[in-house]
């Protein structure tokens, strides 16, 4: 069971449409999510007793007022409810009320993160085009808690148990991702993750960085000499920094390399340079972690898979290992 020694996490519920309250209910009802930290859903009551009916899981829901009211026991779910979805939503279907409810708990999450009531965060997924419909045109978690929280520049990075990713850029075109490479948008986002795994127990982390080009361009065989001039710059400042970066690496081997142990970190220039590899590896075993923020924030990596949402089949595993992240990356008030 949990104790006041261990952190207290804002969890929210995702789209309420999707398979966040599913898993939501799965993670937080397993032993080890309880034994870890002290969760709380932002979300909705009601949608979080018709997840545990689907599921056939036995669970007491329990609203709350703030965390600080929560009572943690076997069995109980606690939640700051907001009240926000009609008992008449449909399963796996785009809303824009859902989308809308979706933003609400993260604004409410973020903002009990801000005054230090909670100590970390872990989001179940929104759905981005209902998100877009209900008026809040972010591209996902990472930037909307980048807003939220009042972080000019953050980072996405995945973690699994044999390979951890940064990502330079994430959600835009692969033409204005290369457009927006730079040598200081790759130092920055390297010192990032360098905090973050050495915040995780790595005294000296060894990253590999990523080309842009087919075998990191070949000297200029590929492309038109995209890693001299944006990404050998930034390598050179953060090696005589004392940060072990290496590269540009071709990215078809990086993630090879890291895989049998020799980095520990590899940087990704864009978005799918940096999820295909992992989730080869498995999506189950994946964790997002936003970093650059001024607060722990750890996700599923997946999305709200509408195509089973309602049916009481998703699996819980990533939301269990977030929880998990969440946890150890977050300290205890």
């Amino acid at each position: 069971m949990s104790t006041p020694a261990t952190p207290l996490i804002a969890v929210t519920m995702g789209d309420g449409a999707g398979v966040g309250p599913e898993v939501t209910v799965g993670a937080l009802l397993d032993p080890a999510t309880l034994a870890r930290c002290r969760p709380v859903v932002i979300g909705d009551a009601a949608r979080l007793r018709r997840a545990a009916s689907i599921t056939g899981l036995d669970a007491e829901i329990s609203a709350v007022d703030s965390p600080s009211d929560a009572v943690f026991a076997p069995g109980r779910i606690n939640v700051i409810d907001l009240d926000l979805l009609p008992d008449e939503l449909p399963w796996g279907e785009i809303s824009p009320v859902a989308g809308d409810a979706a933003y609400q708990y993260v604004r409410v999450a973020a903002e009990l993160a801000m005054r230090r009531e909670v100590q970390g965060i872990c989001t179940a997924p929104l759905n981005k085009e209902a998100l877009h419909a209900a008026g809040h045109l972010y591209p996902g978690h990472t930037e909307l808690l980048a807003h939220l929280t009042g972080t000019e520049e953050v980072s996405m990075m995945l973690s699994t148990p044999k390979v951890k990713v940064v990502h330079v850029t994430t959600h835009i075109g692969l033409v204005d991702a290369v457009a927006k490479i730079e040598p200081g948008l790759v130092e920055r986002t390297v010192r990032r993750g360098d905090r973050a795994i050495r915040g995780s127990g790595v005294a000296a982390p060894r990253i590999g960085v990523c080309g842009i080009n087919p075998h990191a361009g070949e000297n200029g065989l590929f492309g038109y000499g995209e890693e001299e001039e944006k990404i050998v710059p930034a390598i050179a400042k953060l090696r005589a920094d004392g940060i072990d970066a290496r590269g540009p690496l071709p990215a078809d081997t990086a993630f090879f390399l890291a895989g049998r142990g020799d980095y520990d970190l590899i940087v990704a220039m864009y978005h799918d340079q940096g999820h295909g590899p992992v989730k080869v590896l498995g999506i189950e075993a994946g964790v997002n972690i936003t970093v650059g923020l001024p607060v722990i924030r750890t996700s599923v990596d997946h999305g709200t898979a509408f195509d089973i949402a309602g049916t009481g089949t998703a699996g819980v595993g990533s939301m269990i290992e977030a929880m998990r992240q969440a946890a150890e990356l977050s300290v205890a008030a």
